[in-house]
């Protein structure tokens, strides 16, 4: 294992640690709410996610989403060529009308409390673990977890395992679809409702968080 792995590993753990008291902790470190681009008030209002995934960090703030779907159109055009928002892999819309827990206590029919999402690349993930045909790999450069094409046969095991429901099957293609974290979603977002920052500049955001305390 290479000090550039080992090092992102340990970064991980650590913001796990800092963010596992809620991402209102965020609020004291002024260097990570600069690198994720949110306000102290955003974070202590409970408005701002945070998706650690294998390579990166995606930062989900509901407090800047106009649920305008930029993020589903430009994501399906840039991976699958088309727009069709039912199948991009990230997952706005259906918050949007549902809520977050897609109880319909939320979104535009409750109290407008919806927000961004999409894969949280698990450390066990259950999409992986229940296909059948072993389509779902992690990457082994960046660890990422990824759909094969020619393996996958469209069954939607991934789908009902995964407990955030972000796996999608693509009713033209017969095969499921998800996040790759290639970023694309946060870099088209014209609010600034998406970011995603690699754990290399986490990192030296929570080096200087912890220069400031000293």
């Amino acid at each position: 294992m290479s000090n550039k792995i080992f090092d992102r590993e340990v970064t991980r753990r650590n913001f796990l640690k800092l963010t596992a008291k809620g991402t209102a902790a965020l609020a004291a470190s002024a260097p990570l709410l600069e690198l994720f681009r949110v306000t102290a008030a955003e974070a202590e209002a409970g408005a701002v996610t945070v998706i650690p995934t294998a390579n990166a960090v995606l930062v989900s703030n509901a407090a800047r989403c106009t649920g305008c779907g930029r993020c589903e159109i430009n994501c399906t055009l840039a991976n699958d060529g088309k727009a069709m928002p039912y199948i991009s892999r990230v997952k706005m819309m259906r918050n949007l009308y549902l809520g977050n827990n897609h109880d319909g206590k939320g979104g535009v029919y409750a109290n407008f409390d919806y927000k961004p999402d999409t894969c949280h690349q698990c450390e066990d993930p259950a999409c992986m673990n229940a296909c059948p045909m072993k389509a779902i790999y992690a990457d082994e450069t960046t660890g990422v977890r990824k759909i094969d094409k020619e393996k996958c046969v469209g069954c939607g095991a991934c789908v009902a395992a995964c407990p955030f429901k972000m796996p999608t099957i693509d009713p033209e293609e017969k095969k499921s679809t998800k996040c790759i974290s290639c970023g694309y979603c946060a870099s088209m977002c014209p609010c600034g409702a998406l970011t995603i920052c690699t754990w290399e500049q986490v990192a030296e955001a929570m080096a200087k968080y912890s220069a400031d305390r000293l």
